[in-house]
């Protein structure tokens, strides 16, 4: 059965180091584990993405290549369509995905590929749900002792930690506090849809 990539959290890091240069799965492993430490990407998951990938027409394969004695080896690039893909992601795990989660954690770390404001307004619209969230949840232990409920706790303090460094990130993205790149390949403009 082949791998589904749109499950896979290695895709939005993968398209994001695609969208810096064209690579092989080889090298593409050894820059997520630099990286991304807390990630799992060995060369074998890497190459099946990439397949997957080039199925779908987000990245595109150049000619094997051979590099001194080692063996070829087929290069990545993204695509039109796999630039739309990555800054989907992107967008979508700022906005959507679980309190402390690894996918928030990865579009956090190509935030910068986003225009300021719409990062901002990304992340705003989270804190707004998450808010909710928080809301929603069990005030305490109602009629179990506390040590039966101690997640309540867990999943409060979480989910406060994760609204104050949004508002803080958001200020400082609004007060221009925080340096904001510009021209990164990944983050060209992806042209609207006709």
């Amino acid at each position: 059965m082949p791998l589904d990539a749109s499950r896979n959290s290695l895709v939005l890091p993968i398209l994001g180091l695609l969208g810096e240069r064209p690579a092989h799965a080889y090298d593409l492993a050894t820059r997520l584990r630099e990286r991304y430490a807390h990630l799992t990407a060995t060369r074998s998951t890497v190459t099946t993405l990439l397949k997957s990938l080039h199925r779908d027409g987000l990245v595109e394969a150049r000619e094997p290549g051979r590099v001194g004695n080692r063996p070829p080896r087929t290069e990545y690039e993204l695509t039109e369509p796999g630039r739309a893909g990555f800054r989907t992601r992107v967008e979508t795990g700022l906005r959507d995905t679980p309190v402390a989660s690894v996918d928030f954690a990865l579009a956090v770390a190509h935030l910068g590929s986003l225009p300021a404001e719409q990062a901002a307004a990304l992340l705003t619209a989270r804190a707004e749900r998450l808010a909710g969230e928080r809301a929603a949840l069990p005030a305490g232990a109602g009629d179990m002792t506390e040590v039966h409920s101690l997640e309540h706790g867990y999943w409060h303090g979480l989910v406060t930690a994760e609204l104050a460094w949004i508002a803080a990130l958001v200020e400082r993205i609004r007060t221009a506090e925080l340096a904001w790149p510009t021209g990164s390949p990944a983050a060209d403009p992806v042209p609207a849809a006709a």
